[in-house]
Formats: C-alpha cells, structure tokens, sequence
C-alpha cells in the first residue's frame, strides 16, 4: 500500500552459538539473522523495517517437556544471571515494540533476548 511497514522474524541465541547436535538448527537460524539483514537493505527504500528476536530457550510446554530436568535445565541457568528463561510474553512484547511506531528507526537488527547470558 506504500506506507511502510514492519516484518520480524523469529531467531535464536543459537544463530550466533555453536550448539553440540544442533548443526541444522544453529545454521538456519544464523539464515534467519541473514535474511533479516538483506531484506532490511533491500525494503528500507519502501520503508519497510525488518529485524528479529533471538531469544534463548522460550518457556513454553515444549521447553517444559525439554527442560523440566534440573539436571539438564541447572547448567544452562547458571549461564543466565538473571537466572530464568525467557517467557512468551517477553517475545511477543519485543514483537509488539519491533511492529509499533515506538521503533521507527530500527532496521536490521537483531533482538537478544537470553537474561544477559551473552554479556558474560
């Protein structure tokens, strides 16, 4: 319609991570942070933002299943200072501020959402 727009796309910590036994999903989700990159240069002439959230392992009933064991979950929290994983809300509030006006100039980036683990 010509009046710009917002696309976000959904990534991970892992695109930027090398995760034993996770060689497909490291590498397409490293393809996700790509394909943000060059469809934030190719549509910003339209006025179109794009950017992603890379969030860390998201609570939901799959992580539950996945993490429910503290034998597995206590390593990976250790690595988080605030010492949680992240909760949906928390995506679909980066989701929400990336789609609204509030983040006009942003284009081209992507959102880490890990508790701080990367800034260890």
């Amino acid at each position: 319609r010509g009046g710009g727009g917002s696309i976000v796309n959904i990534s991970s910590v892992a695109s930027t991570r090398a995760l034993d036994e996770h060689i497909a999903y490291c590498t397409s989700k490293s393809a996700v942070d790509s394909i943000t990159r060059v469809m934030a240069l190719e549509l910003g002439k339209h006025k179109i933002r794009v950017n992603s959230v890379n969030p860390t392992v998201t609570w939901t009933d799959m992580a539950a299943f996945a993490w429910s064991d503290p034998a597995k979950s206590g390593p990976m929290l250790a690595k988080i200072p605030m010492g949680k994983f992240v909760e949906l809300e928390d995506v679909v509030n980066t989701v929400l501020f990336l789609l609204s006006d509030k983040s006009a100039i942003t284009t081209g980036q992507h959102i880490i959402l890990d508790g701080g683990m990367s800034a260890c």
